[in-house]
């Protein structure tokens, strides 16, 4: 069982930025590859990006290329992203999710894990 808590969301202007957090459980999270996704209200759940176990790959979506940026500390059992020039239609609730496969994942049905997520709002 993986145990996903999310945190660093919030309200901030338009060009601003935030850098989210998703801690996992210690004796697991270097095991599983992770991956953020966003769900703004009445849309399906979207990927954003995702990192390997190791660190080494990542991958983004193209509407946060640029300007947002996955990393792991893999001694602190987090995964950060950091998302800059953020634009209103980066508004949703973000989640972390975690997947026991090597490699980088992008389907929300391919993630077994999920934390509870943090909202951020981006005003114009």
């Amino acid at each position: 069982q993986v145990q996903l808590v999310e945190s660093g969301g919030g309200l901030v202007q338009a060009g601003g930025s935030l850098r989210l957090s998703c801690e996992g459980s210690e004796r697991t999270f270097r095991s599983v590859g992770i991956g953020w996704f966003r769900q703004a209200p009445g849309n399906e759940r979207e990927f954003v990006t995702a990192i390997s176990q190791s660190g080494d790959s990542t991958y983004y979506e193209d509407f946060v290329k640029g300007r947002f940026t996955i990393s792991r500390d893999n001694a602190k059992n987090t995964v950060y992203l950091q998302m800059n020039s953020l634009k209103p239609e980066d508004t949703a609730v973000y989640y972390c999710a975690a997947h026991m496969s090597l490699g980088l994942r992008i389907r929300v049905s391919q993630y077994e894990y999920w934390g509870q997520g943090t909202q951020v709002t981006v005003s114009s």
